[in-house]
């Protein structure tokens, strides 16, 4: 199984159906924290429905519409990447990214979400790359900047969720930009 750092003692790695008590005790750390933002933080509740988030995504990436990665810092569990809409047909995807508290500010999703782009960039020929956030997650729409994205527009109150109609805002990089602000980051010495 590959393993790539992200820095400060980190990894990105699969995340399997295996691996289904790890990922619920992630989740139940990270639950208050992203549960307002990302699903399956709340929908993940036991083993079983662990496994069963976990094999939805085993099934997604052999069938090549969607992949889910796991963040481990010192070990341990504490956030993910993922692809949540994969098309290489229509060479675009959509990136989703995730944390429990203990990992915030270290730059872990910024540079596991450099580490998928790239590959669905340079190795799958996607050419538009998506970012979908509620209108109230300032947090994720900070990550979407620093990474590049331009924000496209709003989808008003486009996704009910926990009682709230959220209006989503749709973010994306196309590979012709995310390579020049790669090649920009790499002549400052920025090897991530």
């Amino acid at each position: 199984m590959f393993a790539i750092s992200v820095g400060e003692g980190a990894e990105l790695r699969p995340i399997e159906p295996w691996q289904a008590e790890e990922l619920l005790a992630h989740v139940e750390r990270a639950r208050e924290y992203a549960g307002p933002w990302v699903p399956f933080t709340v929908k993940v509740t036991d083993v079983e429905s662990a496994r069963a988030h976990l094999q939805h995504f085993a099934e997604r990436q052999a069938a090549d519409t969607g992949r889910f990665y796991g963040i481990w810092l010192d070990g341990t569990l504490v956030g993910g990447v993922l692809f949540r809409i994969f098309d290489a047909r229509l060479e675009y995807c959509e990136v989703g990214v995730w944390l429990e508290p203990s990992a915030v500010g270290r730059g872990l999703i910024t540079n596991a979400a450099r580490v998928i782009i790239d590959w669905a960039v340079d190795q799958r020929g996607m050419h538009r790359v998506e970012w979908l956030v509620s209108s109230l997650n300032e947090r994720s729409k900070k990550a979407a900047e620093r990474l590049g994205f331009v924000r496209d527009g709003v989808l008003r109150e486009s996704f009910p969720w926990q009682g709230i109609r959220h209006d989503m805002e749709v973010w994306s990089v196309l590979a012709p930009e995310w390579r020049e602000a790669r090649a920009a980051r790499l002549a400052e010495g920025d090897r991530r």
